[in-house]
């Protein structure tokens, strides 16, 4: 029988940080993408209830990326 684990180190896994930078194109990515949901539901919230929501679209959509992303990164 072969040896599964030559050539790692120590039979342990490497596991690969990301980086901020990848951390903000993903946030930048999912933020974009967020802008046209966001602005439909405002347009309807606005339309349903008669009066401007507290948040604007653009809020909403970075309160939406900003719960996506980490959950992204986590392990």
């Amino acid at each position: 029988m072969s040896d599964q684990t030559a050539g790692e180190h120590g039979g342990q896994q490497s596991h690969r940080t990301p980086s901020r930078t990848e951390f903000y194109i993903y946030f930048t990515l999912i933020f974009l993408v967020a802008i046209p949901f966001a602005m439909i539901a405002w347009v309807v919230k606005l339309v349903s209830e008669r009066r401007l929501p507290v948040h604007g679209p653009l809020a909403r959509a970075w309160r939406e990326a900003g719960a996506v992303t980490p959950a992204i990164f986590r392990p």
